[in-house]
């Protein structure tokens, strides 16, 4: 049974950083077949970044890092210079194909999600 689980998630002050994980167990993923998502309170779920780190969304380029450690088969979201608007539940999910783009309809396979809270 494949399963994504997040962590890292926090309450942060702006400018502040935070490191999400997430961790792949039940089938090996290529980053390049996993993304993260975000969903801010009252919205609906965004693309952030994905996990071959070719990607990012204009609102944290440049802010944000994905990484990975394929021993571990798990990415990470490196988040810099956090902003309140950055406040959101972040997902990490993955695909049964490469590149599968910025649509949430293409994942297979999401986490549970983990909270981020950026005070002003």
């Amino acid at each position: 049974q494949v399963q994504l689980v997040e962590s890292g998630g926090g309450l942060v002050q702006a400018g502040g950083s935070l490191r999400l994980s997430c961790a792949a167990s039940g089938r090996t993923f290529s980053r390049n077949a996993m993304a993260w998502f975000r969903q801010p309170p009252g919205k609906g779920q965004e693309f952030v970044a994905a996990g071959g780190g070719t990607d990012y969304a204009d609102s944290v380029k440049g802010r944000f890092t994905v990484s990975g450690d394929n021993a571990k088969n798990t990415v990470y979201l490196q988040m810099n210079s956090l902003k309140p608007e950055d406040t959101a539940v972040y997902y990490c999910a993955a695909a049964m194909m490469w590149f599968p783009g910025r649509s949430p309809s293409q994942y297979d396979y999401w986490g549970q999600g983990t909270q981020v809270t950026v005070s002003s």
